[in-house]
């Protein structure tokens, strides 16, 4: 991946839960080798901050529809530990 990705993480109010997130998808990523550039907002706040975006992770329900195209990963496995190998292909294979 030439280009830096731009990634929107959400969780329900942007404080804890999507800092955690954010940090483990920049720490799993930047060991295979790909940066990506991180926004965190409330899930309320997708559809606002959507433009420009290559993708969403979410710890919450975000309605898909409102996304503009932009696919969404829901994932808790960055919080859990359970799944993150999973998870991450799935991320990579959307920011190719």
């Amino acid at each position: 991946m030439a280009n830096k990705k731009r990634v929107l993480v959400a969780c329900g109010t942007a404080i804890a839960t999507s800092t955690v997130v954010a940090r483990k998808i920049e720490e799993e990523l930047g060991k295979r080798g790909i940066e990506i550039a991180v926004t965190q907002c409330k899930a309320s706040e997708v559809p606002s901050k959507i433009e420009g975006q290559d993708l969403v992770i979410t710890t919450t329900f975000v309605d898909a529809n409102k996304t503009k195209n932009v696919p969404v990963v829901h994932s808790v496995s960055f919080l859990t530990g359970i799944g993150i190998e999973k998870d991450i292909e799935k991320i990579i294979e959307y920011l190719k």
